[in-house]
């Protein structure tokens, strides 16, 4: 499904930059890059993982296409499609079009005399691709040339999946960094109320790519988005797959009130950090993972 004008010019407004011949892939400058380059502060990985906040290019390979519509997205679902079926641009392409877009976007911090210019000028030769900006980036049909790609360009990646294509993730000949799948229910039920799958079979397919995570030889993260009201409940539940599919980390983090989510969910379904921290520690004991580190700017805790 090629994304019409109308939603591209949308998109652009909300600072995507479209890349390639057939505008799937896009990038847009991270709330926390434009913080760390001012000195106010980086993103959670960066004090998680070690990634540098002003060096991440947050991208994807496929804005149109996802497996699910979820509540808590905030991205413009309506746009969004479960099937391939256009052709694809070259992952050279997508990188080299990325890597220009976000330079662009990034011109005018060189005329701000609160940035950080030695910041600015490392940011110009970005080293982490955060390949999670929309959609589901395993739909895109080169996803390991993608890694490829990126690896010949001594990045760093860090690969968010929805986990709806177990068969793509078990014949991934070149792993990410860093390779999260979402979890965002304990069970079933509570899966299709808040991540509204468009295919079938979701919550099965889901279950099999945790089973493989621990074949992966890159670090595995499970992410939990708590979102008040609907998915932060039955802690055994998560627990229960966190140790079944056994994660080197597992992210919990607030459900931020942004983007388009806001026309679906209200403010009383984004957890104060207390909240989440509560649901953190009963998974925790539940789980055997103990609580390593957290952000409470991003209301986030890691469990390892």
């Amino acid at each position: 499904m090629s994304l019409s004008n109308q939603a591209i010019e949308s998109l652009q407004k909300k600072g995507y930059r479209f890349v390639g011949s057939n505008q799937h892939s896009a990038a847009k400058v991270c709330h926390w890059t434009k913080k760390s380059l001012l000195d106010e502060g980086v993103c959670y990985k960066e004090k998680f993982y070690g990634i540098k906040s002003h060096r991440c290019l947050q991208m994807s390979p496929s804005i149109p296409y996802c497996h699910h519509k979820c509540l808590f997205c905030w991205r413009d679902i309506s746009i969004t499609s479960t099937t391939w079926d256009e052709e694809f641009d070259d992952p050279g392409e997508i990188i080299e079009g990325c890597i220009e877009a976000q330079r662009k976007l990034l011109v005018g911090y060189f005329g701000n005399p609160h940035a950080n210019q030695k910041k600015l000028n490392e940011a110009q030769t970005p080293n982490n691709a955060a390949i999670s900006l929309a959609g589901e980036p395993l739909l895109y049909p080169a996803i390991d040339e993608l890694l490829e790609e990126y690896k010949k360009r001594h990045f760093t990646t860090f690969l968010v999946s929805n986990g709806l294509s177990p068969e793509k993730l078990k014949n991934m000949s070149m792993e990410p960094t860093q390779l999260y799948l979402s979890l965002d229910a304990p069970n079933k039920e509570v899966y299709h109320d808040i991540c509204n799958p468009q295919v079938k079979n979701g919550w099965e397919n889901l279950n099999q790519s945790l089973e493989l995570l621990s074949s992966f030889k890159c670090r595995t993260v499970l992410r939990i988005t708590c979102v008040d009201g609907y998915n932060m409940k039955n802690p055994e539940g998560y627990a229960k797959i966190i140790q079944e599919s056994n994660p080197d980390f597992v992210e919990i983090k607030a459900y931020m009130f942004v983007g388009s989510s806001r026309e679906r969910l209200k403010l009383n379904n984004m957890p104060k950090n207390d909240d989440v921290h509560h649901f953190a520690q009963s998974i925790s004991v539940l789980s055997g993972k103990k609580i390593v580190d957290q952000s409470p700017e991003s209301r986030v805790f890691l469990l390892a």
